[in-house]
């Protein structure tokens, strides 16, 4: 059985125009057309404003009330983010009218958990791109519609569909409008009322295309339906209702792009290996050039959470030149996406892309060249052969010479032992536990060192890594320098 998911977005104009993560007006705000009120938020229909009402009259019951003109260039451009948000549940979205979309996902019920979860997820989504809907769900996409124009969230079979559906004004059904007062005089109140009336007679004098309409909602014609295609490339902007001058309040502008991003990953079955932000600034005689914020994953990822952490991270420590009136996110990288691991058991200490995204995430927080990895030079000397290069860097790929167990912990400057009763003392005498390692090189660069190295243990079983600087003969009576050059974890 198939299963639609409808959302509807409630009052799309009016939060358009005035974002939920902006200051909303003291006295409401209302959305006009033709200069007569089509939305009103809360505060304004307490001051009196109703739906219908002029310009002049909204001035006088809220004087400091914010007016909009309405712009349908905008709302469809909010329609269709969302729809390219909603497409991480599933590639099938439909727009249906200026206000609803139209959501297959039969196929998705399984992975995100059941019908309750995933509608709890869509509003999520809808929650971080500042806008609110209500959900409804139906094995057909008309019956989904039908339900949602009446605040119906229930998921229905088809038997229960049909009940539920004959039950709703039968003004519901757009095609039934236009002969309203026809369909009143002859005691029609419900969708059950029209579908008692004769096939022949209704479709004579109301047309077919309203036999066709209700078919296809209790399900008795197969529906088609004109899916939305994701574009090639990802490229998105907003601009913000008014100029920001600290980074961290674009951060939930920011969210409403990614979550943009994630859905069209997930509908080309990608994953961001690198994207930038662009931060565009005043235009004008006092242009700046956008401030570029590139961001490079190391383990490429579709998941909305981690690339927030990441933006927020980066934002934390971006100096801006300037006031920020717009964003733009472009997907600069992407790869195709890795299944989800089938392992029945998980992996010790997380998985790789667990360390891949912990790396990236302290390389945001402290910087790159904060960050660094190991990258051992071939080099007989511990000094010149213990390497550290910020984590991303490319090094070519180099062979250490075969060694006797050394210490993770080098110190940068060798320290001089004490020596008591001929032994070196660091704490308390030390004593060897290993055999020697003679290294005798630099020959070739002008750096020569000859060292004997020892693993050597203190009282309390700490274990250092120590060395002995050899005499020549000549200094055969002299006692040999210790000196400490590593500690063992």
């Amino acid at each position: 059985m198939r299963v639609f998911l409808a959302v509807k977005l409630y009052r799309l104009q009016l939060e358009v125009f005035q974002p939920k993560w902006w200051p909303e007006a003291a006295q409401g705000a209302v959305v006009l057309e033709k200069d007569s009120v089509i939305v009103a938020d809360d505060a304004a229909r307490a001051a009196g404003v109703q739906l219908g009402m002029r310009r002049g009259g909204v001035l006088t019951l809220a004087p400091g009330a914010t007016i909009y003109e309405c712009d349908l260039t905008k709302e469809e451009a909010a329609q269709r983010e969302v729809a390219m948000a909603l497409m991480q549940f599933s590639p099938e979205v439909s727009r249906v009218d200026g206000t609803t979309l139209l959501v297959d996902v039969s196929a998705s019920l399984r992975l995100f958990g059941g019908m309750l979860r995933l509608c709890r997820q869509v509003r999520i989504v809808l929650r971080d791109m500042g806008l609110s809907a209500r959900v409804s769900a139906a094995p057909t996409g008309q019956g989904a519609w039908l339900l949602v124009q009446n605040a119906q969230r229930r998921f229905l079979a088809m038997r229960s569909l049909a009940r539920e559906l004959d039950r709703l004004p039968f003004g519901t059904v757009p095609d039934l409008q236009p002969f309203a007062d026809w369909l009143t005089g002859l005691g029609c109140k419900t969708i059950a009322d029209i579908r008692r009336l004769p096939r022949a007679g209704l479709q004579r004098r109301c047309g077919a295309e309203v036999l066709a309409s209700l078919d296809q909602a209790f399900g008795g014609t197969p529906e088609l339906f004109d899916w939305l295609e994701p574009p090639p490339v990802f490229a998105a902007r907003i601009e913000l209702p008014d100029r920001i001058e600290h980074a961290e309040g674009m951060l939930f502008a920011a969210r409403r792009l990614i979550v943009q991003l994630c859905g069209w990953l997930v509908a080309h079955q990608l994953s961001l290996a690198a994207a930038t932000f662009f931060l565009e600034h005043e235009r004008g005689r006092e242009a700046t050039e956008p401030t570029a914020l590139a961001i490079a994953l190391g383990e490429p990822t579709w998941r909305e959470d981690h690339l927030v952490k990441l933006l927020k991270e980066r934002l934390g420590r971006l100096t801006l030149p300037g006031s920020v009136i717009a964003l733009r996110l472009e997907a600069t990288n992407v790869a195709p996406a890795v299944p989800a691991s089938e392992t029945l058991f998980p992996e010790p200490g997380g998985s790789a892309q667990d360390h891949a995204r912990l790396i990236e995430l302290l390389v945001a927080r402290l910087g790159e060249e904060n960050v660094l990895r190991a990258a051992p030079a071939a080099d007989y000397r511990p000094e010149i052969a213990n390497r550290w290069v910020p984590v991303h860097a490319r090094i070519q790929a180099a062979s250490a010479p075969a060694v006797l167990p050394r210490p993770t912990w080098l110190l940068e400057t060798p320290v001089r032992l004490l020596m008591r009763q001929h032994r070196p003392f660091y704490g308390s005498p030390l004593k060897i536990v290993s055999t020697g390692e003679r290294i005798e090189a630099g020959w070739f660069d002008g750096e020569l060192v000859t060292r004997d190295y020892f693993v050597a243990q203190a009282q309390d079983r700490s274990c250092y890594w120590i060395y002995r600087e050899r005499v020549s003969s000549r200094d055969i009576e002299k006692e040999p320098s210790w000196f400490l050059h590593g500690l063992f974890g």
